[in-house]
């Protein structure tokens, strides 16, 4: 009898060494699948999806808080990876964006301190320039977010409409009848 109770005490041991081990050794640092969405936004922390950045709005979408057509630097093409990817109806852009017009961040040079306020707010770095000199936009990086526009001392930022171009162009939403729903 006592053989027996020292030999379970033993396995109980082991198996706690075992399970405590794997548990360290195994563990799963937050939700993969929020990860995974994560990585298919396209990181730009603009907070135009009204989340304060790209992580926030991921984690949102996997709990089924929030829609997957809010992310407007994304775009058609993320919404159309984040319905596949989660298993839900492709939306058009939400209404709220719907009449967003992409623009882009100008600085006019002559009123350009180099603060270098405008490169800090920048969350996807398409501002370059060094201190007290003047700064300019990459446009190829810049998303339209506007979070250059309120750090600047001097208010010489402006956002310009981007002119609609062949590689730009998105086919207009219809306009639906008054009193009509889908």
């Amino acid at each position: 009898m006592l053989l027996t109770i020292i030999s379970l005490g033993v396995l109980a041991s082991l198996f706690g060494l075992l399970l405590g081990y794997s548990s360290i050794r195994f563990r799963v640092e937050g939700d993969p699948l929020a990860d995974k969405i994560d990585s298919l936004l396209p990181q730009t922390q603009c907070g135009q999806c009204g989340f304060p950045g790209c992580r926030p709005y991921a984690e949102a979408l996997v709990a089924g808080e929030a829609e997957i057509n809010l992310c407007v630097p994304g775009g058609e093409d993320t919404i159309s990876v984040l319905a596949e990817t989660l298993g839900r109806e492709e939306l058009p852009i939400s209404d709220e964006h719907a009449n967003h017009v992409p623009a882009l961040a100008v600085i006019i040079e002559e009123y350009c301190i180099g603060c270098t306020k405008c490169i800090q707010a920048c969350p996807v770095d398409a501002i370059v320039g060094a201190a007290k000199q003047m700064h300019t936009v990459i446009e190829e990086e810049c998303t339209g977010c506007e979070l250059c526009v309120p750090p600047c001392p001097v208010d010489c930022i402006d956002m310009r409409p981007i002119k609609p171009e062949i590689s730009t162009w998105v086919w207009p939403q219809p306009q639906l009848a008054r009193g009509v729903k889908n």
